[in-house]
């Protein structure tokens, strides 16, 4: 069974985004990069919160382990679901893709390193 291993939630101020979370849920987040701080979980899964580029609305999305990100994006498309970014390398990490189901969702699927 591929499990869920990451959330993302993304908006345009990073610092004021951070201050929420950590305010309203105890969160203690750490810069990845300037654009990226990482949400440790003592309980459950993980995260990240994510300044978005100027193109790109706020999100909140999760993350799903796979075995093969292109298998899985051929398998969401013949399923009715929609690839939105191939194939792409987070240095440390593994690669991750996004797609979007039938509903218009954003899911991320994540193959670690």
């Amino acid at each position: 069974m591929n499990h869920v291993v990451h959330w993302e939630i993304g908006g345009r101020d990073l610092d004021a985004l951070a201050a929420f979370y950590e305010e309203l849920f105890g969160w203690k987040s750490s810069s990845f990069d300037p654009d990226y701080r990482l949400v440790e979980a003592d309980e459950g899964v993980g995260g990240g919160l994510m300044r978005c580029r100027d193109d790109m609305p706020a999100y909140v999305t999760i993350y799903v382990e796979v075995d093969d990100l292109s298998a899985s994006l051929a398998a969401a498309e013949r399923l009715g679901g929609t690839p939105l970014l191939p194939p792409t390398p987070i240095p440390g990490v593994g690669e991750f893709a996004l797609l979007s189901d039938p509903e218009g969702n954003t899911i991320g699927i994540l193959h670690p390193a």
